[in-house]
């Protein structure tokens, strides 16, 4: 096995699995099962016959004619093709959706309680049935949009799995470990970790418990670093501590029939077939699923005066076609150091021309410490006013500014679109997570406004 500009790590997470991942975004890799070495063709893409007897199956995540730095394909080695299945038909959607019109706009501010997770003794619920859509906006069929989505289960996929043809999950798990299965081969992702499983991938989720998590789904493009400007050649989220699995395949019938769910055109439909989709035995390519560690992002801050702008912390961007303007990013809000002077340190207040969904992974975030709390969720939507609430602004307002460690033990988050996001009934009435009380926390604020005041001598310009 090789691939370029990389190299291996093993990581052993359980007694009975090891996992193997290649390091790298973007890079051009090559895999194949150490069972079966050889199992790339040499040299070529479809040979007249594939060694070991294998299918060649091109996956493209871009039209073929996209510039090289943007296009994206992979080639897959497998013991069956996927176009051998049953018809797809319509299956029941459950809460997930991209009717963006099924309850009429609300511009409030809002924040969610941990959402619910169904309790096993009660009801199995894997990762599909699991799916809860709280915002978006666009349209898949048009390839232009965003949906935001919570997934809440406790029970692992069985004979079955997953393929969205509509765009790209970034998934953040909150509470639980996945056992992501892909064709690729596996990952396994924890809390404070992300992956990311693009349009048209198969996988499927093992849980081990109650487990929820955040997904962002972009329509249209690809999540890509962003650019780093005069921060120069190194900061942020570094390329090499990104990870896409090894090939691993099995050969497996079921006689019973194996589920394939696709998301089609913001619906889903399924497919029976009898085998599993996961006999992918080498690929190359660069189109892949990958992950990432929160704990190795570079953090970046003021270490002068003033509180920078979000952007500074961006992990990942789906680009518009207006530069500078993204579809979404993600933003996160790691531990770091606070040593700004004569500087309100925390989030200033903000009316913003984009839509900000904010997640907490785990800790307490350092603009609002109560109401706001792991598993749930706030939206601020495209102008809407928010910002510190009263105890965060007269704490900070007074406080003593010696250097200090910021977010400590914390991870939140922000999904940020330039779309303007419509809210689902399910988030705003059937969940029951709804907090309508969120307003009450900037009620306290009060007027410091002194007419009296005056400048100090040394801050006043002299004018003849």
């Amino acid at each position: 096995m090789e691939h370029f500009s990389s190299h291996f790590e093993l990581v052993s997470l359980t007694s009975v699995c090891l996992f193997q991942y290649m390091s790298g975004f973007g890079n051009e890799f090559s895999s194949e099962d150490p069972r079966c070495p050889g199992a790339l063709p040499d040299g070529q893409n479809n040979p007249q016959v594939c060694p070991y007897g294998l299918y060649a199956e091109q996956l493209s995540g871009s039209a073929f004619t996209c510039p090289r730095p943007t296009n994206k394909r992979s080639w897959l080695y497998r013991i069956l093709p996927s176009v051998k299945h049953k018809p797809f038909t319509p299956v029941y959607c459950g809460n997930i959706t991209e009717s963006w019109n099924e309850v009429e706009p609300d511009p409030n501010q809002l924040r969610w309680l941990p959402f619910t997770i169904p309790k096993s003794l009660d009801k199995k619920v894997d990762f599909v049935s699991g799916l809860n859509t709280i915002c978006g906006a666009g349209d898949a069929k048009s390839r232009n949009g965003i949906g935001i989505h919570m997934y809440t289960c406790n029970t692992s996929m069985t004979d079955r799995c997953f393929n969205n043809s509509d765009g790209d999950f970034l998934i953040v798990p909150q509470q639980g470990n996945l056992l992501i299965t892909t064709e690729f081969g596996k990952m396994m992702v924890e809390p404070n970790e992300i992956c990311v499983i693009q349009q048209g991938m198969r996988f499927t989720v093992d849980v081990y418990g109650e487990t929820r998590g955040y997904i962002l789904e972009v329509y249209g493009a690809h999540f890509e670093l962003p650019d780093l400007g005069p921060i120069g050649a190194n900061g942020l989220a570094n390329p090499r501590d990104f990870q896409c699995p090894a090939a691993w395949y099995e050969d497996r019938t079921v006689h019973t029939g194996y589920t394939v769910i696709n998301k089609y055109q913001g619906k889903l439909f399924s497919c029976q077939q009898d085998f599993s989709p996961f006999n992918v035995v080498a690929w190359h390519g660069n189109y892949t699923p990958y992950k990432y560690n929160l704990e190795k992002f570079m953090a970046i801050n003021a270490v002068a005066f003033d509180h920078a702008d979000p952007s500074i912390f961006t992990v990942l961007t789906a680009k518009s076609t207006r530069p500078g303007v993204a579809i979404a990013d993600f933003v996160i809000f790691p531990p770091r150091w606070g040593v700004a002077e004569n500087t309100f340190r925390p989030p200033y207040y903000h009316r913003n021309c984009m839509s900000e969904f904010m997640g907490l992974i785990k800790g307490h975030y350092e603009a609002k410490e109560e109401g706001f709390l792991p598993g749930g969720g706030s939206l601020h939507s495209m102008m809407t006013p928010h910002g510190p609430d009263a105890y965060c602004f007269e704490k900070n307002s007074m406080a003593d500014l010696e250097p200090e460690r910021v977010a400590e033990g914390t991870m939140a988050f922000m999904f940020e679109s330039s779309f303007s996001m419509a809210v689902t009934k399910w988030a705003l009435e059937t969940c029951q997570r709804l907090d309508k009380t969120y307003y009450q926390c900037w009620e306290p604020l009060r007027s410091h406004f002194n007419p009296n005041f005056r400048p100090s001598h040394n801050l006043v310009k002299e004018i003849d």
